[in-house]
C-alpha cells in the first residue's frame, strides 16, 4: 500500500528534478513545502478523497496530484521531468550532498551523466575546481561514492527478514524437501547482509533446482551453482538482482551439521577448546540436534547470534540471554511536538496495549531546528500535557525526557535550569559528524560528564548502507559513561543499531548500563525495539544489563539517583 513516505519521496524527487533543470524555484519550493505537510500528517494521504486532502491543509494542486499518484504510481509534471532526465543524472541527485542545483553543475560544465563519470572526475581532481564545490566537496563525494559502492547489494536485517520468511515458507510447500531452516548472517542476527543461505534437506535434489529455477522472484546463476548448492539472486521491485541467495542441499541424516556449519561463524567452529574445535568434532559424528554437538563438546547451548568465535566460550552455562518480553518501558522517542507523526496521547496508547508501563518521550532540542526542536517555552507547554495525560493513563506514565543535541563543543542544548526538569536527558549527536576521531571522542567525553547526561544517544551517528559512523575511541567512551553513570544506548532503528554490537559485550565486561531504545517517529517505530533486542543478545546482554527491563518504579529510582 501507498505510504504518506512514499508521497513525500515522490514530491522531494520532483523539487530536485525542478531545480536540475532550472525551473521555476517557487513552483519548487512548493513541493518542498508540501512535503513538510506530509511527514507531519497522522493520517494515510493515499486513502483520502481530494477534498479530504483539501480539507488537510494541502493546496488544490498538490491534491489532485497526490490523487494522481494513487492512481498511476506518478504524475504527469514528474513524468515530464523524469523523461528528460539521463539516468545516470537521475541517480547523482541520490548522492549526499548534491542537490538538484549542483547536480546541473556537473552536468552542464563537467559534462557528467553518471556515478561513475562522477568519481572518475572527482579523483581526477576536476570537481574542486568548479565555484562552488572545492577539496572538501569533492573528497566528500569519492568517499559517499566509495561507501554505496562497498554496500551495494547488501541489505538491513529488517528488509531481509521478510524475504527470508517467504523463501522458507515456500520451500516448505515442496514435497520432496524434509527439512528447511535459514542460515548464515540472517540466522546470526548480522545487522546487514550480502548473502541470504538456507539449508534443505531433500529427497530429490533435481525437484528443489526445479523449483528454485522457475520460482518467480529468483534469478538463477547456474555458473555458481553446483549440485549441491543452488546460487542466485533475489529480484527487487524492479525485477533486478539485489540480494545473494544460497540454498545448500543435504541429505536428512547430514541436516543438523549442514545447518550448525552455516549457522556459525568460522572463528566459531575452529577457535580450539581443550585442544580441539567443533569443526573436527562435526567431521566424526552426525547430529540430530544443535543441543546434541555442544553436549558432545562438553559446552553449554550457544544460540546462533553469538557463534561469532569472540566471547561465547567464557560462558560455563547456556546464557538466558535478553528477550523481547523482558522490557518493561520504551524510551527515546518522539511526537508531533519535534519531527513525530504521531501525538504524546497516541505514542503512550500502542505502548499501553504492548503491556509496557512507561514511556519516554525524547523530543529534539531546540538545536535541531530542521527537526523542529523543542524551544524552552514549548518543554515547559509540553510537560504541562504530560502532567495531565499522567493522570488520565496511571498507573502508566510519561516520562518527560528529552533528545538533547550535543553541540560541537560538548556542551548540551538549553541551560541547567531546563535541563534539570526533564526526568531524564539522552544527549545525541546530530550535527558536524566529519571531526576526526580525537576530536569527536573529546566531544562526546565532555557530553557524558555533563551532570544532567542520563544516556548516550546512537553514539556514532551511523545510518548503516548510508552513512558512516562517527569515528570514536570506543575504550574511552564506554569506559567515561561507566565512571560517569551514563547509560549507553543500543539505537533499534534498523538503519543505525547503534551501539555496535561488537562493541556491547566490552560495555557489559565493564559495567556499563545499556539501554534498547527505538528512537520511534511513529507509532509503528516502536515495535522496532525486537531489532535491539537482536543487536543487545549477539552482544552477550542479559535483562539485568538493560535499563528499561526495570520496572517503573525501578527505573524512577534510577533516574533520581543518578
Amino acid at each position: 500500500m501507498l505510504t504518506n513516505d512514499n508521497i513525500s519521496d515522490i514530491f522531494k524527487l520532483t523539487a530536485s528534478l525542478m531545480d536540475l533543470h532550472g525551473e521555476n524555484p517557487f513552483k519548487a519550493k512548493s513541493y518542498s513545502s508540501a512535503v513538510y505537510q506530509i511527514d507531519k500528517s497522522e493520517v494515510n494521504l493515499a486513502e483520502k478523497s481530494k477534498n479530504e486532502l483539501i480539507s488537510l491543509g494541502i493546496s488544490d494542486g498538490m491534491a489532485s496530484k497526490i490523487i494522481e499518484i494513487v492512481q498511476q504510481g506518478t504524475f504527469a509534471d514528474l513524468q515530464q521531468l523524469l523523461d528528460k532526465t539521463p539516468k545516470g543524472v537521475l541517480e547523482m541527485l541520490s548522492v549526499k550532498g548534491l542537490g538538484g542545483k549542483k547536480v546541473k553543475t556537473l552536468w552542464d560544465e563537467l559534462k557528467i551523466e553518471s556515478i561513475h563519470e562522477l568519481l572518475e572526475a572527482c579523483n581526477a581532481g576536476k570537481v574542486a575546481q568548479i565555484k562552488g564545490f572545492g577539496e572538501k566537496t569533492q573528497e566528500a563525494i569519492i568517499k559517499e561514492i566509495s561507501f554505496r559502492t562497498a554496500n551495494a547489494d547488501k541489505m538491513h536485517y529488517a528488509d531481509t527478514e521478510a524475504i527470508a520468511l517467504v523463501l522458507e515458507n515456500e520451500l516448505k510447500q515442496i514435497d520432496t524437501i524434509e527439512n528447511v531452516s535459514l542460515t548464515g548472517q540472517f540466522r546470526r542476527r548480522m545487522e546487514v547482509i550480502d548473502e541470504l543461505q538456507l539449508v534443505v534437506a531433500a529427497k530429490n535434489f533435481d525437484s528443489v533446482f526445479q523449483f528454485l529455477n522457475g520460482y518467480q522472484k529468483l534469478i538463477p546463476n547456474p555458473k555458481m551453482s553446483s549440485p549441491f548448492a543452488w546460487r542466485g539472486f533475489w529480484k527487487n521491485e524492479d525485477n533486478m538482482p539485489s540480494l545473494r541467495v544460497e540454498i545448500k542441499l543435504t541429505e536428512k541424516q547430514n541436516f543438523v551439521n549442514q545447518v550448525f556449519v552455516n549457522s556459525s561463524a568460522k572463528n566459531h567452529l575452529t577457535k580450539n577448546y581443550s585442544e580441539k574445535n567443533l569443526l573436527q568434532l562435526l567431521k566424526t559424528q552426525k547430529f540430530q540436534s544443535e543441543r546434541e554437538i555442544y553436549q558432545a563438546a562438553n559446552l553449554p547451548y550457544l544460540v546462533p547470534e553469538i557463534r561469532e568465535g569472540s566471547f561465547e566460550f567464557d560462558f560455563t552455562e547456556e546464557p538466558k540471554l535478553i528477550e523481547m518480553n523482558d522490557l518493561r518501558g520504551c524510551l527515546h522517542n518522539h511526537s508531533t511536538y519535534s519531527d513525530g507523526k504521531n501525538t504524546l496521547l497516541q505514542m503512550a496508547n500502542t505502548c499501553i496495549e504492548m503491556k509496557l508501563e512507561y514511556f519516554g518521550i525524547c523530543d529534539h532540542s531546540q538545536t535541531a531546528f530542521y527537526a523542529n526542536g523543542l524551544t524552552e517555552e514549548r518543554v515547559l507547554q509540553q510537560h504541562t500535557e504530560i502532567d495531565k495525560l499522567n493522570k488520565q493513563l496511571a498507573p502508566f506514565k510519561i516520562l518527560k525526557g528529552i533528545e538533547s543535541d550535543i553541540l560541537n563543543d560538548g556542551r548540551l542544548d538549553y541551560p541547567d535550569e531546563i535541563l534539570k526538569t526533564f526526568d531524564f536527558v539522552v544527549a545525541s549527536v546530530h550535527s558536524n559528524l566529519r571531526m576526526d576521531s580525537e576530536k569527536a571522542t573529546v566531544r562526546l567525553l565532555k557530553a557524558i560528564e555533563n551532570p544532567y547526561t542520563t544516556i548516550l544517544g546512537h553514539p556514532t551517528g551511523r545510518l548503516l548502507l548510508r552513512r558512516e559512523g562517527y569515528p570514536l575511541d570506543f575504550p574511552k567512551i564506554i569506559d567515561a559513561c561507566v565512571a560517569n553513570n551514563v547509560v549507553i544506548e543500543i539505537n533499534a532503528n534498523p538503519w543505525r543499531l547503534d551501539l555496535d554490537w561488537r562493541w556491547i559485550h566490552y560495555a557489559i565486561e565493564k559495567g556499563a548500563m545499556l539501554s534498547i531504545n527505538p528512537d520511534a517517529h511513529e507509532i509503528a517505530g516502536i515495535q522496532e525495539m525486537y531489532y535491539g533486542v537482536l543487536m543487545a543478545r549477539k552482544g552477550g546482554a542479559t535483562k539485568a544489563n538493560i535499563l528499561n527491563t526495570m520496572s517503573l518504579q525501578e527505573i524512577e529510582v534510577f533516574f533520581n539517583k543518578i
